[in-house]
């Protein structure tokens, strides 16, 4: 299946929402951007960079614009659907009989794409390090074993830390201390052998 039709089943599956997301799609397909599926949603992109996307849900349809809080926002359409949780990302909603202002979408879709070519992004903070009481002791009792944890990737070491904290009993954190430790002494990852599949 190809990116149109997967987009029109997409579609076919958002029957409440059809006049808006298509008036949606037919905008963002006028401008500059690529249009493609990710997370199994309309998704447009410029550079490989995600710009827009489109989506149906029980109550509303929305135009997602994901740097959008960069964006004047004249009209003031826009809100954040997970405030406290996204920073860059701003929605604009349609309930039941709203219409899409096809040249109001617009002029926000042109600032969105002027404002990702000006290169205005929110970078993602580093989520830091939680080390596990175990994992803690070991690492500052024995220094060339720490060496070997911090040459590891920040993701690799947060692997293994949450492996480790996952598990709820004290016995059990050790054990998998125990089963790690040769790994993190080869330089390898938790689940690397997953990531070639």
């Amino acid at each position: 299946m190809n990116t149109s039709e997967k987009i029109d089943a997409y579609l076919e599956k958002h029957k409440a929402w059809d006049k808006q997301l298509v008036a949606l799609r037919k905008i963002l397909q006028s401008s500059e951007l690529e249009e493609t599926v990710k997370w199994g949603a309309p998704t447009y992109t410029l550079n490989g960079k995600i710009v827009a996307s489109i989506a149906g849900f029980k109550q509303h349809c929305a135009l997602w614009f994901h740097q959008g809080v960069f964006l004047k926002d004249t009209a003031g359409k826009l809100v954040n659907a997970q405030q406290g949780t996204t920073r860059g990302l701003r929605q604009w909603r349609f309930e039941q009989g709203d219409k899409v202002d096809a040249a109001l979408v617009k002029s926000y879709v042109s600032e969105c794409i002027a404002n990702h070519k000006s290169g205005k992004q929110i970078k993602a903070k580093p989520k830091r390090l939680k080390l596990p009481d175990e994992l803690a002791e070991l690492l500052d009792s024995d220094t060339a074993f720490k060496k070997q944890f911090e040459a590891l990737t920040p993701g690799r070491q947060r692997e293994y830390a949450d492996h480790v904290e996952s598990a709820k009993q004290a016995k059990t954190r050790l054990s998998r201390l125990e089963k790690i430790k040769p790994m993190i002494e080869a330089g390898v990852g938790l689940n690397d052998k997953y990531r070639d599949c």
